[in-house]
């Protein structure tokens, strides 16, 4: 990955944290208001769980070497994931096919990213 896109990416993980941070509120009082509030409470609790974590990435990113990938993962992953679960309440269908499944498997490789970063040898 370049370092151009390297920066990129950690500029963004803060934009994306307040995002997922919001959509996780927003969709936790949606849930507590509805009937059925698993698929949105589900999808609140996964963009509130990966948000501070985007934003940790943000800060200790110049010390881990993998954790603009962790955190386009995570990002990724989590957007995939909620969406899928919020087009599932609000439609009745997901995004597409395996979309739950991928979003997650995204979050899981971005945490274990960041296991493996924590392993490796510092950035210089």
């Amino acid at each position: 990955m370049s370092e151009r896109l390297q920066s990129l990416l950690m500029a963004v993980f803060p934009v994306a944290a307040g995002l997922l941070g919001l959509s996780g509120v927003a969709l936790a009082a949606a849930a507590s208001h509805g009937a059925d509030p698993r698929l949105l409470g589900g999808a609140s609790a996964m963009c509130l769980a990966h948000a501070p974590a985007l934003l940790a990435l943000a800060g200790l990113g110049s010390r881990l070497r993998l954790a603009p990938a962790a955190g386009a993962a995570m990002a990724l992953g989590t957007a995939i994931f909620a969406g899928d679960l919020v087009l599932r309440h609000v439609a009745g269908r997901g995004l597409f096919p395996m979309s739950a499944p991928l979003g997650g498997m995204l979050m899981m490789l971005g945490w274990a990213l960041i296991a493996v970063s924590a392993i490796l040898p510092k950035k210089a």
